[in-house]
């Protein structure tokens, strides 16, 4: 189980400090309460006068990063894969990106590039988020299928509304400020409202050039970024109906990716997003639809040489996605619920790469990787909660999601060339064969919870989950040092080549969560343990096809079988509460995975060493305090297939506050305060570095920042 902090912003309260207020995350689910009450649309304003911001995990609302996917930092088996400055890739208990199912508003979005530079929460600004939750390992099927490692939750927020026969105005500004890279960035808000229709805008602007590592200062290349997001939303509502639609862009000029050897030179992403919800007779509807298109291109920032006419290597993506998703919940009685839905999600993709002017390896003509192609997913489910007695309760879920993808014919840079050999001859085969795959998926989930007494409660169960492919592990054909380099997403400096022989990777998950509590309704302490174990049919690892000059390597996709375990911890115990000096609070949790190839007897790749965290948090008034240690275990379990770095460990020290004065409220934190010198175990390599100086080796963290932002409502 998971904390529930709370963030507000609003008329009536900007940012409000970080409370250990509530828990709804178990295992296999938050209850089926919490979940109807988190999505239910506020009544009036006097319900919903503040934007709130759910998150389960350790958030910070003081942090000023840029990028939705730190809104989950600590929370238990959640970490990420480095990658761009607001492009990060979930991990939940160490799987990671297409194996977490990461929905915005309802909405799965699958990243739209070869190195998987624009990942779902991506496209959120955090400021806009009302919602996040991540869930590890049984995930229910009402939240989706074709994932095997768990799933994010992201929801923007609804609109609001005013009373009856009043007009509200309302919305706040915040600006932010970093001082390591020298990042800056805006956001805001405004929204008119009546009783029946509201109207909201929100943009937002983030910068940052490249940062300094810890220790010598030294600068890590390829880790500047600009966004720029804008966004309105429609909210129609009657009675016990729910009506909004959002339309929005986002813009990215450029983001430097510091583990790839490409960088992104503009990235647009355009949608439609709308969702219902109503309260009948018989039960609640949710209706969620979504269009999107994104036009994706990457090249070379100055960092790594730059591009023009004649430099660098232009890479095009065109991806088009249209999603419905449909839920009833249906209660049977008082004790049960029958859940039913439908989704269907179209992925269209067109992936090619420009002949560069002069050059005889990338071109004369154009290097098609993907040539129109489509994965399209079509599933159905059935979840059936049972309240049997008043401390037992029981989730059974089914599930079968149908995956068809296929993909046209494509092309080398030259069918005749001497350097494009390895890729015609390849391109030959690809073009020869079937190429239309379709896979009928079915996941099962079955969970119990009991209490046995008012500190103790027990939540267990098992899963069985599968994904298929994606577009790239299926269909990336290019045989090239050159063309399998450009192809991956895990910022190892490898290449890949696909499969069209892949099988959908079949995961078994059995967990449990022990959460052993005060019964004091106040909760004066806490303490929740998670052990897991996941083996994993068909799991889409690689096997070595070649070797690079630089000592790294051409690696080709294949199913093994595999296995992960591990255990999550997480506690919390309250030292004092008086009127006179506040209320403190000491937290901790512990992560721990390990991931096992059973074929090559290779760690699987970036799994998070053994990490937690310890920090006693102080509120007194207006004001709130942290002092927190971050510990990361060395990294000495690796993929040697991958040539994985090992990485040794480290402690950052940080320390935060926050002031909340009327419609003001200011954040500050001092992370890394001793400027350590350390490297990201999920960082890769640095291939940005590596491009200027010639020195291949893990990618370094960042050093001592004084970050801030100030909040004003209205």
């Amino acid at each position: 189980m998971f904390p529930l902090f709370s963030m507000r912003t609003g008329a009536n309260a900007g940012h409000a400090r970080p409370c250990l207020t509530a828990i709804i995350f178990t295992l296999s689910t938050f209850s089926a309460a919490s979940a109807q009450d988190a999505l239910s649309p506020p009544d009036s304003v006097e319900s919903a006068k503040a934007e709130q911001l759910r998150v389960i995990g350790v958030h910070q609302p003081q942090t000023t990063s840029a990028d939705t996917a730190h809104l989950l930092d600590h929370a238990l088996g959640y970490s990420t894969y480095s990658a761009g400055g607001v492009s990060a890739l979930p991990v939940l208990n160490g799987m990671a990106d297409d194996r977490v199912a990461t929905l915005v508003d309802g909405m799965r979005i699958d990243a739209a590039c070869p190195n998987h530079m624009n990942p779902a929460m991506s496209y959120v600004d955090p400021d806009s988020v009302s919602r996040a939750v991540a869930i590890a390992g049984i995930t229910p099927v009402s939240l989706g299928g074709d994932s095997i490692g768990g799933t994010v939750e992201i929801e923007r927020k609804d609109p609001l509304f005013a009373k009856t026969g009043d007009i509200l105005v309302t919305g706040h500004v915040r600006g932010d400020y970093r001082s390591n890279g020298g990042g800056s960035g805006a956001s805001g808000s405004l929204t008119v409202a009546n009783d029946m229709f509201s109207l909201r805008y929100t943009a937002s602007y983030s910068h940052a050039s490249d940062y300094q590592a810890g220790g010598s200062g030294k600068q890590v290349r390829s880790t500047e970024y600009l966004s720029f997001n804008h966004a309105v939303t429609l909210g129609v509502k009657k009675a016990n109906h729910l009506l909004a639609l959002t339309f929005g862009q986002q813009d990215i000029p450029y983001e430097g990716f510091p583990n790839q050897y490409m960088d992104m030179t503009n990235n647009r992403s355009t949608f439609v997003n709308g969702k219902y919800k109503g309260d009948f007779d018989w039960g609640t509807l949710d209706v969620r639809g979504s269009w999107q298109r994104v036009t994706h291109v990457m090249d070379m920032l100055s960092d790594k040489g730059g591009h023009s006419a004649t430099t660098g290597m232009p890479m095009n993506t065109d991806a088009r996605t249209a999603t419905y998703a449909i839920k009833a919940t249906i209660p049977l009685g008082l004790k049960h619920t029958l859940k039913l839905g439908s989704s269907f999600d179209h992925n269209g993709l067109n992936d090619w790469w420009p002949p560069l002017q002069g050059s005889m390896m990338m071109g004369p003509s154009t290097y098609h990787n993907i040539n129109n192609g489509h994965r399209d997913r079509l599933g159905h489910f059935a979840e059936w909660d049972a309240q049997w007695l008043p401390r037992f309760s029981t989730q059974l879920g089914f599930r079968n999601d149908l995956v068809m993808m296929n993909t046209g014919k494509v092309a080398p840079y030259s069918w005749t060339g001497m350097m494009s050999m390895a890729d015609a001859m390849a391109a030959e085969r690809f073009n020869q064969a079937s190429r239309g795959r379709t896979d009928v998926n079915f996941d099962v989930t079955a969970t119990g919870r009991w209490k046995p007494l008012d500190s103790l409660s027990i939540e267990g169960g098992y899963a069985r989950k599968t994904r298929s492919p994606n577009l790239y592990e299926r269909y990336a054909w290019g045989m090239g040092s050159m063309a399998t380099r450009m192809i991956g997403w895990f910022g190892d400096g490898n290449g890949y080549v696909g499969n069209l022989n892949l099988s959908p990777e079949v995961a078994n998950t059995a967990s449990v969560t022990v959460d052993w509590h005060d019964p004091n309704p106040t909760q004066h302490w806490d303490l929740k343990i998670q052990p897991f174990y996941t083996y994993t049919h068909n799991y889409i690892n690689v096997r070595r096809l070649s070797s690079f000059s630089n000592g790294l390597s051409m690696l080709g996709f294949v199913n093994h079988n595999a296995q992960s375990y591990g255990i999550n911890a997480l506690g919390s115990v309250r030292l004092w509460d008086r009127t006179a000096y506040g209320r403190g609070e000491l937290v901790g949790n512990i992560n721990w995975v390990r991931g096992v190839d059973l074929v090559t007897h290779s760690g699987l790749y970036h799994q998070m060493p053994a990490n937690g965290l310890i920090g006693l948090h102080e509120t007194y008034e207006n004001w709130t305090g942290r002092v927190e240690v971050t510990l990361v275990k060395s990294k000495d379990t690796v993929d040697w297939l991958r040539n994985e770095p090992r990485t040794p460990g480290y402690a950052l020290l940080g320390l935060g506050g926050s002031y909340r004065w009327r419609y003001f409220t200011l954040n500050a934190e001092l992370a890394n305060v001793l400027n350590q010198r350390y490297y990201l175990p999920l960082g890769g390599l640095s291939l940005g570095d590596y491009d200027a100086t010639g020195v291949l080796g893990p990618l370094p963290g960042m050093g001592r920042s004084f970050n801030m932002n100030l909040t004003a409502a209205f």
